[in-house]
């Protein structure tokens, strides 16, 4: 006797469908978000992809969608995966090293996340789980005499320099090449009379401008902004 179609139904346990059985869910929220990660880590934004994510995943595009509505809303769960993970320092009471720890901070959790960077510049993402950053930078320009719009206004400049700073830091940044690039070409042509300034750096001028100096520029921005309260 063969069995029927309908034979060995009784035995499987419900699965809580209507009666479409099909494949297991091959991915995670927290697969999706570790290789999402690791692209951004190792190749920037703008090799992300929901497409190119499918791939890695050995998936479809349409399988990405049951668990992410859109590369935003990727971006924005994994910023804040990030901003949970961030440590708070202990941040001091008197306002003007309290600002300048909350901006140091920001710049220094910065700056080994570039595709960071590249995502916050748009002014289209931000994460609920990192605004005590910004809380305390507001607070701490209070608290050093500004009115909460000349705080407002004081803050987006520390941010701007700071995402600025980080932007001309991660992309000038010396790489592996076997000639010299453009600027290193026009600094070694200048000449020492016309441009005797800028001559007079000579090869050492990509490596004076490209150090990291937010810090020393964040206290020049800080005092400037606090010299208009």
């Amino acid at each position: 006797m063969q069995p029927t179609p309908d034979s060995g139904k009784a035995g499987r346990p419900d699965t809580g469908r209507s009666g479409k059985v099909g494949r297991p869910p091959r991915l995670s929220l927290d697969a999706i978000l570790a290789t999402a990660g690791r692209i951004l880590d190792t190749e920037g934004a703008g090799a992300l992809s929901m497409r190119r994510l499918a791939r890695e995943l050995n998936s479809t595009p349409m399988s990405l969608y049951h668990h992410v509505q859109d590369k935003d809303d990727l971006l924005m769960l994994l910023l804040d995966a990030y901003a949970q993970d961030i440590p708070r320092p202990e941040l001091p009471d008197e306002p003007r090293e309290k600002l300048a720890v909350c901006a140091r901070t920001f710049h220094d959790i910065l700056a080994d996340r570039p595709w960071i960077v590249e995502v916050l510049s748009s002014d289209a993402f931000a994460s609920v789980s990192a605004m005590w950053m910004v809380e305390g930078v507001v607070d701490a320009l209070i608290g050093c005499g500004l009115t909460p719009e000349d705080a407002a206004y004081a803050y987006r400049v520390i941010w701007t320099y700071t995402v600025g700073e980080l932007t001309l830091l991660h992309r000038e940044r010396p790489r592996e090449r076997d000639r010299p690039t453009r600027l290193e070409l026009t600094m070694a042509s200048l000449d020492a009379e016309e441009f005797p300034r800028l001559a007079a750096f000579g090869g050492r001028w990509n490596e004076v401008t490209a150090a990291d100096d937010h810090h020393r520029g964040l206290e020049a921005v800080i005092d400037g902004l606090l010299a208009q309260a």
